[in-house]
């Protein structure tokens, strides 16, 4: 095996004391080295590929450079898994290192999990979730900064969070604007929209979409309530819809999901989106960038998310909740009305 290269490998190489070489590698005051001997140093660095020793370095400074991150799903979910992406840029920019954990809802995997993840004394730990809903976070250290993405806890920790509000209102206007004013809902529901354990963001998506209606005088034509958001709800809703005496010209469904079910109801009808139903949704899951034509729908900003609360962790300003816009997908599944 290859030695570890020392500080003292660079000092001899170099050809000055250990002393001098730390204070210039460390870019410590106090050295009266000339500069040719500063970049001597620099070189001999260079040249060994010398890398202090982090747990030394650890020692003396009281940190690890370390940065955990404990998820869900995360990591398993494609579209999700941008969190990351977002997250360890930052991290690589300020030179730190992330542990990364997942442990699915298993309490067994969350216990062994932050066990490993506290014995290796991390400088912070960011919790992220696949859904946004309200969690207990598991106990750390007092003084450990903690930031949660895309969750809340009851215990107030510092959070990052889609602007699902402002998301409700674009993605609603965004039909108003093509002159719809008989617009359908599938996916709402009161219930799941008040129980943070089920969801910390659909109330606030739901109060932003009407808010949009009621601010342009429209109550919707016909609304779909169901607490389960797959392809199959929503391919009920619109079988629903279309045996029913409505006949709305746009449709809003509060996940990608809901609208994949609700396409295949309407091409098995023998209807076409956006001709004869214009389709607006949330998320810009997986299954929206198969649909055709393109479906219109507002992405949840997972590596926006990562970056901030990675940010936000190392930063000099103590952690503060935070919202990310949602940024709209302008597709083809929207008609401008004459």
């Amino acid at each position: 095996m290859t030695k570890r290269v020392t500080l003292a490998d660079v000092a001899a190489l170099a050809g000055v004391s250990q002393t001098a070489a730390s204070l210039v590698l460390n870019n410590r005051p106090g050295s009266r080295l000339s500069a040719q001997a500063a970049e001597r140093i620099r070189a001999a660095a260079e040249q060994l590929d010398y890398r202090p020793n982090p747990a030394a370095r650890s020692l003396r400074s009281g940190k690890t450079n370390i940065v955990a991150f404990v998820s869900d799903d995360v990591t398993v979910t494609r579209y999700a898994s941008a969190m990351i992406r977002g997250l360890l840029d930052v991290a690589e920019d300020h030179r730190r290192t992330v542990l990364i954990a997942e442990t699915g809802s298993n309490p067994r995997r969350i216990r062994e999990a932050m066990r490993a993840i506290i014995d290796r004394q991390p400088d912070a730990i960011l919790f992220g979730r696949m859904g946004a809903r309200e969690f207990d976070v598991p106990k750390v250290p007092a003084d450990l900064p903690v930031v949660l993405i895309n969750a809340t806890s009851p215990r107030g920790y510092p959070s990052v969070l889609p602007a699902e509000f402002e998301a409700g209102r674009t993605v609603t206007r965004t039909l108003l604007d093509a002159g719809h004013r008989d617009i359908a809902i599938i996916g709402v529901d009161r219930e799941a929209a008040a129980d943070p354990r089920q969801s910390v963001t659909i109330a606030i998506r739901y109060d932003g979409i009407f808010d949009a209606l009621a601010t342009a005088g429209v109550t919707p034509s016909w609304v779909y309530s169901s607490l389960l958001w797959e392809p199959d709800t929503g391919y009920r809703a619109m079988r629903e819809l279309l045996a029913s005496d409505a006949r709305p010209t746009g449709l809003i469904c509060l996940n990608d999901r809901l609208a994949f079910g609700a396409y295949q109801a309407l091409t098995e009808a023998g209807l076409r989106v956006p001709d004869d139903l214009s389709v607006v949704s949330f998320d810009d899951d997986i299954v929206a960038s198969y649909l055709r034509p393109g479906l219109t729908t507002a992405a949840i900003p997972y590596e926006e998310m990562g970056r901030r609360a990675m940010a936000m962790l190392l930063s000099d300003p103590e952690p503060e909740h935070q919202l990310v816009p949602m940024p709209l997908r302008l597709r083809e599944s929207v008609r401008a009305l004459r």
